[in-house]
């Protein structure tokens, strides 16, 4: 059977202890507009900037996140002026290990997730706009299986590493391929989808056809489901735009 793709990517999910530090932090980094919803602060996207959202909950994280953001930068002035101001909203350096050479500069925000500002003239992420790519650990299938899900195309798939990317551009979601951190203890991240047209059963099961599994009604009731991808990672289908 053909299926028809209806999930749009609504937002990253960030479940954090202080949601409206997160969303503070990352409105003023992206000039976006807060916008509260049952779900937690939402920071909404386009077709080609990804939305992020802060949700209440996780706890104080120890080890890296399997998802972490790049911001671009068009020379070298503003890759110092970009990590200056998230210096002054409250973020700091960290060393996850990346070598003197390289010529992004590693940060973690207010409430510790880690982020990337990334040199100019970087090939891979060029006209990918401010939020150039969310990078995430995963298998290549779980990249073809978001690919499928989302109905962007695969952008990259080499030595294991796969990227996708709106049909419009902009945000490049990508995964680095084997070996997958385990899972730490903190920030829980998760992708939430919301039904652009049909029915849930219907969207479900195509999603279950691409290799997702474990759905179930959430607490919201039954504007809410939530899956597994191919790798494990919870994702979330919400029934009705925010």
């Amino acid at each position: 059977m053909v299926w028809a793709v209806s999930s749009g990517l609504l937002a990253v999910t960030f479940d954090v202890p202080n949601p409206a530090q997160e969303a503070r932090f990352w409105a003023a980094m992206l000039a976006r507009d807060v916008i509260e919803t049952s779900l937690g602060l939402l920071l909404p996207g386009d077709d080609e900037q990804v939305g992020l959202r802060f949700g209440p909950g996780g706890s104080t994280k120890t080890g890296a996140n399997r998802m972490h953001l790049h911001l671009t930068s068009t020379s070298d002035l503003d890759q110092q002026q970009t990590v200056a101001k998230a210096i002054r909203l409250g973020a700091r350096h960290i060393d996850v290990g990346q070598r003197a050479d390289e010529g992004h500069v590693v940060c973690a925000d207010p409430g510790g997730i880690e982020f990337c500002v990334i040199e100019p003239n970087n090939a891979f992420l060029a006209g990918c706009g401010f939020l150039g790519e969310l990078a995430c650990d995963g298998n290549r299938e779980v990249g073809l299986f978001w690919s499928e899900a989302l109905g962007w195309p695969l952008v990259w798939d080499q030595d294991q590493e796969t990227a996708i990317q709106h049909q419009h551009a902009g945000t490049k979601i990508a995964w680095g391929g084997p070996q997958v951190a385990p899972r730490v203890a903190g920030t829980t991240q998760r992708f939430d989808l919301t039904c652009t047209e049909g029915d849930r059963t219907s969207e479900i099961e195509r999603l279950i056809s691409l290799g997702a599994s474990s759905a179930r009604i959430s607490d919201a009731g039954d504007r809410l489901v939530t899956l597994a991808d191919t790798d494990g990672n919870d994702f979330r289908l919400l029934m009705d735009p925010e």
